[in-house]
């Protein structure tokens, strides 16, 4: 506990994703753990990484030396829960149907909002989220190179690719039937007072409402249930559009090292008078990272369109096949 005080003196700094479509950060993972640290009040700073578009890493939460990954201990809400920094839920975690409705947000309304993002829409919004700061065509083929991936975890193929999605969107119904039913009027879900399934949930209704498209199919089924609506927006104004002008998180948009900062970041320009500041280990060390980076997205892309053209390849041979069976 001692330790957990001294970290509560500490500056903690929230690195994510860019804000867009009026959101903090657009980022469907970034914007619940936004949320749930003003829901608890926690002070913080909100900074940016565009280096590395497509890292599982982000977000995540650092002060001084410590630092909670997005990919690591369950996530970064559950790493600050565990270490003593913040936790809403101490009082829900033997409630069943908390536990029941954070495993539907976390699993049905997941893997809902992946298929709308990277495959039932056009890409536009995950494109402006992940990869606005890239260059065309490495962001074009960065995205085509997560479709793909996206299809993998979901299990989508060619043969059964109108039965996954009736069975996604099925679900994500039936997932925004009961949490609707479960919010009724309160102001939150549980005991009329938040925890991080009110963050989690809300993160992701306010990126389907605001990100998504309008011929969005998870968007419309969304609209159908108008209490969760006055709720999103409701909190919205509260945690979001209210804190921005007074006394909301300082925002940095200078992109931020994956690895812990040592303290505040000078990014101020220095007069021409003064002789220039010799590198330190560190930020030598963030160059090479980002120089690796881009070598391996390189890499990335031409194995992927290597992988690609061989699949094509095997197609065509296979559907020459088949004709030669039909009309041979």
């Amino acid at each position: 506990m001692e330790q957990a005080g001294e970290r509560e003196s500490e500056e903690f700094t929230l690195v994510a994703r860019k804000p867009y479509f009026d959101l903090p950060t657009a980022c469907p993972a970034c914007l619940p753990l936004f949320i749930y640290l003003k829901l608890a009040h926690f002070p913080f700073r909100l900074s940016f990484n565009s280096i590395f578009p497509d890292s599982d890493q982000i977000p995540y939460v650092e002060s001084g030396t410590y630092v909670a990954y997005n990919n690591e201990n369950g996530g970064v809400i559950e790493r600050l829960k565990q270490d003593g920094i913040v936790d809403l839920d101490s009082e829900f975690h033997s409630v069943p149907d908390w536990v029941a409705m954070k495993a539907m947000i976390s699993s049905w309304l997941a893997d809902a909002m992946m298929y709308e993002l990277w495959v039932g829409s056009d890409g536009k919004s995950a494109c402006k989220i992940y990869y606005s700061d890239l260059s065309w065509p490495i962001g074009k083929v960065l995205f085509l190179k997560q479709v793909y991936s996206v299809k993998q975890r979901l299990g989508i193929t060619k043969g059964n690719a109108e039965q996954r999605e009736d069975e996604i969107y099925k679900r994500a119904k039936i997932a925004y039937g009961a949490l609707s039913t479960r919010l009724g009027d309160q102001n939150f879900l549980f005991d009329d007072r938040p925890s991080s399934l009110d963050a989690t949930f809300l993160g992701h209704v306010l990126v389907t409402l605001h990100a998504l498209p309008e011929t969005s199919v998870l968007r419309s089924k969304l609209l159908g249930h108008n209490n969760i609506i006055r709720y999103a927006e409701k909190l919205k104004m509260e945690l979001i559009e209210s804190s921005s002008s007074s006394s909301g998180p300082q925002i940095h948009s200078v992109p931020s090292s994956s690895t812990p900062k040592r303290g505040p970041s000078n990014w101020s320009s220095k007069p021409k008078s003064k002789p220039k500041r010799e590198k330190t280990e560190e930020e030598k060390k963030f160059k090479r990272r980002a120089k690796y980076f881009l070598a391996a997205q390189l890499l990335a892309v031409l194995l992927f369109l290597s992988v690609m053209g061989g699949s094509d390849a095997d197609d065509m041979e296979l559907d020459d096949e088949d004709e030669g069976l039909v009309y041979g």
